[in-house]
């Protein structure tokens, strides 16, 4: 029987994305092959309990939300991630996936909303990143940009012309939780005018680094 990796199940408020604010059901998969300087999971790299794909559906339904969104660590660095994903969709749930963007996003089902990170220099592994991905994304999908720094920030603005990315799928930037002023950031856009969606990530507002939040 299939099994996944896990290392938590919970139920919170979106803190990121187009549905910022929304209840949802988080389902961390544990893994990834990266290691951002900002990264704010890294009790996911490794650890977790194997659990079926039935066992994690139902821990899923017991919230009684349908909005799922899967996550990590890396969702995609476990390779029945794509199967587990479509069962949510059989199942009528309302489902996306947040991905660093290094792993192939084809197969992914087209039901599924992509939340994709471009890996900004600041990072430490932009040079990772697997640009053939933005073939795979739609107008339902969404481009994230997190800019630790002014250079980041420009280098980001490169890439969304080089690869005319407002015309692929919603995009997204928001600042380094503790590296990039948000104020600032913000004013930067404006001033540019960037066709993004300046973003400060919620559940940092209200729950700080706490877990299964």
């Amino acid at each position: 029987m299939s099994t996944l990796q896990i290392t938590e199940i919970f139920y919170s408020l979106q803190g990121e994305s187009n549905t910022v604010g929304m209840p949802t059901v988080f389902v961390r998969l544990t893994g990834c092959p990266l290691r951002c300087g900002y990264c704010d999971t890294e009790y996911a790299f490794s650890g977790g309990e194997q659990k079926t794909m039935p066992e994690i559906m139902r821990q899923v339904a017991s919230y009684g939300c349908q909005r799922v969104t899967v996550t990590g660590g890396e969702p995609l660095a476990q390779k029945e991630c794509r199967r587990f994903l479509t069962m949510l969709c059989d199942a009528d749930y309302r489902v996306s996936l947040e991905t660093c963007g290094a792993m192939d996003l084809s197969g992914v089902d087209p039901r599924v909303v992509k939340v994709m990170d471009i890996k900004t220099p600041g990072s430490g592994e932009a040079e990772k990143n697997l640009f053939t991905n933005i073939s795979y994304l739609s107008s339902a999908d969404q481009i994230k940009f997190v800019i630790c720094d002014e250079a980041d920030y420009t280098w980001s603005k490169q890439v969304l012309d080089k690869e005319r990315l407002a015309q692929r799928s919603e995009l997204i930037m928001l600042p380094a939780f503790g590296q990039q002023d948000a104020t600032e950031l913000a004013e930067w856009i404006l001033r540019d005018r960037l066709p993004v969606r300046f973003q400060v990530q919620l559940h940092k507002q209200l729950w700080g680094d706490a877990k299964g939040k």
